[in-house]
């Protein structure tokens, strides 16, 4: 299983999410002009990461059940 490149675009994937997560929640913290300004932004970033993060998660199991 750690052999497989697919599993690493995991880890990355959701490694993506959890930057994207803590940036986001760090700046809402602040609540300055750039939250303001960029919050619509980053919650953006962070659908698409969990989007991206899901369909890997999903080829994934997918690829193993079948035999790939």
């Amino acid at each position: 299983m750690k052999d497989d490149p697919l599993f690493y675009l995991i880890i990355l994937a959701l490694l993506g999410v959890l930057g994207i997560l803590m940036f986001g929640i760090g700046s809402f913290g602040k609540g300055s002009e750039f939250t303001h300004k960029y919050s619509n932004k980053i919650m953006r970033w962070l659908i698409i990461a969990q989007f991206i993060a899901v369909v890997f998660i999903f080829l994934f199991v997918w690829l193993r059940d079948n035999g790939g």
